[in-house]
C-alpha cells in the first residue's frame, strides 16, 4: 500500500467524521428539543421515539440537508427544520423495516431494536409517530415546496416503493438496472431529497441545485453499493447488526450480482461521478468531497 495515499484517505475520513460530528451535535439537540415539545404525548410513545432517535447513527441525511444550505448561502440554520424531519423519517424506516414482518432484526447500532425492548405494536406506532410530526417539523421551514420534496422522496415512488420492491424481490435475480432502481428509491431518494431540501432553503441557484441533485443521486448508489460490500465483509460489531443478512434472506446484493471486487470499483466509480458533479464548486466543496469518499470507505 502507498503510505501516502494511506495518509490521504485518513485525512479525508477525518474531514467527512469532523464534518458529521458537528452537525450531528447540532441535529441532536434540536431533535431534543422538538422531543421535549410534545409535553401532551403519551409517555411509553416518548420513550419508544426516544430510543430509537438517539440510539447514535451518522445523521448523514440532516448533515447532508445542513451542509448544502451551508455551501450554497454560507448559513445552515435555515435548513434545521427539513434536517430534523429527514432524521425523523429515516429513524421511522428503520423501526419499520427491523420489524418481524419485514427484516425481522433484533440489533440496530449494537442495540435490541425498538419492537424487541417495547413491544411490536409500540414500536409500530412510534414509527408512525415519527413519520407524522416529521412533516410538522418540516412545515417550520416556511417552505412548501421543500415539505412536497421530501414526502414524495419518503412515499410510494420514493422510499416505501422501494421498500416494496425489495421485499417483492427477495429470492428473486434481479438485473442490474433492477437493482439501480430498487436503490434509487429504497435508499436513494432520501439522500437525494437531503441535498436539494438544504440547497432549496439555502436558496440555491438552478445549476447549484442541479449539481448537488447529481452528487445526491451518486452519494445514494454508492452508499448502498458500501452498505452491500459492508453486509459480506463487515464486522457485526463495528456495524451494530448481524451481517449476511441479505445473503440469508436471498436478495440480490451487488456483490452477488457483479463478485466482491468490481462491486468496489463500482462503488469507487460512483463516489468519483459524485466528485465530479461539484466541479462548479471550489473548495467550499471539499467537506462533500470528503464525504464521497468516506461513504466508500467506512466500515459501518
Amino acid at each position: 500500500m502507498n503510505p501516502r495515499a494511506n495518509s490521504n484517505s485518513k485525512t479525508v475520513n477525518a474531514v467527512a467524521e469532523a464534518f458529521l460530528s458537528e452537525k450531528s451535535d447540532r441535529v441532536e439537540r434540536a431533535l431534543r428539543a422538538l422531543c421535549e415539545s410534545w409535553v401532551d404525548a403519551p409517555q411509553t410513545l416518548r420513550a419508544v421515539i426516544e430510543y430509537s432517535l438517539f440510539a447514535g447513527g451518522k445523521r448523514l441525511r440532516p448533515a447532508l440537508a445542513l451542509g448544502a444550505a451551508e455551501l450554497v448561502s454560507g448559513d445552515d440554520r435555515p435548513a434545521m427544520p427539513a434536517a430534523c424531519a429527514l432524521e425523523m423519517i429515516h429513524t421511522y424506516s428503520l423501526m419499520h423495516d427491523d420489524l418481524p414482518s419485514m427484516d425481522d432484526d433484533d440489533l440496530r447500532r449494537g442495540k435490541p431494536t425498538a419492537h424487541k425492548v417495547y413491544g411490536e405494536a409500540n414500536a409500530i406506532l412510534a414509527g408512525d409517530a415519527l413519520l407524522t410530526m416529521a412533516f410538522d417539523a418540516a412545515a417550520e421551514s416556511g417552505s412548501a415546496a421543500v415539505v412536497r420534496e421530501i414526502a414524495r422522496a419518503a412515499g410510494v415512488a420514493g422510499m416505501v416503493g422501494g421498500q416494496v420492491i425489495d421485499l417483492e424481490s427477495e429470492n428473486k435475480q434481479l438485473t442490474l438496472e433492477q437493482l439501480r432502481r430498487l436503490h434509487a428509491c429504497k435508499t436513494g431518494a432520501l439522500i437525494r431529497a437531503s441535498l436539494r431540501a438544504g440547497a432549496m432553503l439555502g436558496g440555491a441557484s438552478e445549476d447549484a441545485l442541479a449539481a448537488l441533485t447529481r452528487f445526491g443521486e451518486a452519494i445514494g448508489l454508492a452508499f448502498q453499493i458500501a452498505d452491500d460490500i459492508l453486509d459480506v465483509v463487515g464486522e457485526e460489531t463495528a456495524l451494530g447488526k448481524r451481517v449476511g443478512s441479505d445473503a440469508n434472506k436471498h436478495k440480490s446484493t451487488y456483490p452477488q450480482l457483479l463478485g466482491l471486487e468490481r462491486a468496489r470499483q463500482l462503488a469507487d466509480e460512483t463516489a468519483g461521478e459524485a466528485m465530479a458533479a461539484l466541479a462548479g464548486f471550489g473548495p467550499e466543496a471539499d467537506v462533500f468531497r470528503a464525504l464521497a469518499r468516506f461513504i466508500v470507505e467506512r466500515d459501518k
